[in-house]
């Protein structure tokens, strides 16, 4: 294990101790923690805003994720973030804390115990923990591994709650030095426009005379511009940016 740690931290240290100008990009984090992912055991990764009280889906406060899409898209068609135990625990309190997906959710008061162990387990990532993490802006957000393996003991704790918030801090600032320069062409607005109203693709490719593989050509391309997961939450950073009404 020390051996495993050192190797890890140096690496990370390489990567991000000189601050913004040596990251170079997402790309780049997404890479680190895919490296922390394996050498630690676990199947992927999750960085986040901790969602407000008045959140009403999860995607719109990823930041990257090595999540399956499919399980995201999931998780918000079933409303799973209200009630969550885990978003209500990040919340309240900004100690690290390991989470089972069964124990875990049987403190759901909403019925919808078993609908979110079993996605969790379907996917891999039923064992884990969350490390709360924060800016100098006070922003709110959390860095997350899952799995199948063995809870994480003490020192690994240690280990990886000591990279939250650096790790944390880089990608926020990352966006904020790039959300003056995302630019959107007129269609890619419109379908996201669209897409917002509660339209399908094919809906969308009806209403703008486009093919349903373009629309989806505009749809992909404006959520790569915004670092979004999915058109959830491209939708979401589009308002937030001003670029939709």
């Amino acid at each position: 294990m020390a051996d495993r740690f050192h190797t890890t931290s140096a690496k990370f240290q390489n990567r991000w101790g000189t601050g913004l100008s040596a990251l170079g990009s997402e790309e780049d984090v997404a890479e680190t923690l895919d490296d922390i992912v394996k050498r630690y055991g676990f199947r992927g990764y999750l960085l986040i805003n901790v969602p407000s009280e008045t959140s009403t889906d999860f995607s719109s406060n990823v930041l990257l994720t090595s999540w399956p899409g499919e399980m995201l898209e999931t998780y918000d068609h079933a409303g799973l973030i209200f009630g969550s135990p885990v978003v209500e625990h990040l919340r309240q309190s900004t100690t690290p804390f390991a989470y089972d997906a069964d124990r875990t959710n049987r403190r759901r008061a909403d019925g919808k115990a078993a609908i979110a162990a079993s996605l969790f387990e379907r996917h891999g990532l039923s064992r884990g923990a969350y490390f709360p993490a924060h800016n100098s802006a006070g922003l709110r957000g959390a860095l997350a591994f899952g799995g199948m393996r063995e809870a994480l003991n003490p020192r690994e704790m240690a280990e990886l709650n000591a990279m939250a918030n650096l790790i944390f801090t880089e990608v926020v600032d990352m966006r904020a030095g790039r959300r003056q320069n995302v630019s959107l062409s007129r269609r890619e607005i419109e379908c996201l426009s669209w897409a917002s109203a509660g339209k399908t693709s094919v809906e969308m490719s009806e209403i703008l005379g486009l093919s349903e593989y373009t629309v989806n050509h505009y749809l992909n391309r404006a959520t790569r511009k915004l670092d979004a997961v999915n058109r959830v939450q491209a939708v979401a950073k589009a308002i937030r940016a001003g670029l939709l009404n």
